[in-house]
């Protein structure tokens, strides 16, 4: 349960999990700092709450890069202060909360691991008591951290923060560095996959150095770039599904990803 963190720059961390392959953010400034999503249950948040008080003692705010459950589900233990998101996240976190809740204990439940889905059945879900449209800058102290919405992407509501003084950015699911790059749960019904290289184009007109994705190990600008192109490609080939130009047998092959990716890219709205 407990991960471990990487130094992307000077007071600029990420903090890795096996549980999901998920990766969460501390930036601290010197009067503040702001973690950068609470993982997945009460459980989860209470031991990256506790990590991050190994690393400063600071008063922290928080910010959800996305409604999903493995992001924004363990903020109690930070509470109280600041939760921040993009305006469509509280929507989208309330929205069949209980449904979703009972999906991932049962899911937990399978897998055999009864203590994550106990903590998720016991997890009160935080709403942000401060939102955003399009982008807002955090004062730390001597370091400021900007929210944007580089637009629709994984979500409709996706949140990147950049750190313009260390060049990092903490991209969310937007990026993932799976080991092909995207995985299949990349792709879902919320999922904007015309829009989504246009996100990615945003975060490297920041200029980054170092971009950390929401579940694996920070990734540089190339890895973006590299990726970007792909989601061209493969909004390529689901147009030519659509318009009965080719077959999904056909698009699998002609990509680049694996088939449970291609195809969960060809089964977005």
């Amino acid at each position: 349960m407990t991960g471990r963190w990487i130094e992307v720059a000077d007071g600029v961390h990420a903090r890795r999990y096996e549980e999901l392959d998920l990766t969460v953010g501390l930036v601290v400034g010197a009067e503040r700092c702001l973690v950068v999503d609470t993982r997945g249950d009460l459980e989860q948040g209470a031991e990256l709450a506790a990590a991050v008080r190994e690393r400063t003692p600071l008063p922290w705010a928080v910010v959800y890069t996305h409604a999903h459950f493995d992001h924004a589900w363990g903020t109690e233990a930070f509470l109280p202060c600041e939760v921040w998101a993009h305006e469509r996240c509280a929507a989208e976190l309330s929205a069949d909360l209980e449904a979703t809740r009972a999906k991932w204990v049962a899911h937990y439940r399978e897998e055999g691991k009864p203590d994550i889905a106990d903590a998720i059945s016991r997890t009160t879900v935080t709403a942000p008591d401060h939102t955003f449209t399009g982008r807002v800058e955090l004062d730390l102290g001597g370091r400021t951290a900007v929210l944007l919405h580089p637009g629709r992407a994984h979500t409709d509501h996706d949140v990147v923060v950049h750190v313009p003084d260390a060049a990092v950015v903490f991209a969310g699911d937007v990026v993932e560095h799976a080991e092909a790059g995207f995985s299949e749960y990349s792709f879902s019904s919320e999922t904007d996959l015309t829009a989504w290289p246009a996100a990615f184009d945003a975060i490297l007109a920041l200029e980054p150095r170092v971009v950390v994705p929401g579940h694996g190990d920070p990734v540089d600008a190339e890895f973006l770039r590299y990726h970007r192109d792909g989601l061209h490609e493969l909004i390529t080939l689901k147009a030519g599904v659509g318009r009965g130009e080719t077959t999904e047998v056909a698009a699998v092959a002609a990509s680049r990803y694996p088939g449970d990716v291609t195809l969960a890219a060809l089964a977005t709205p």
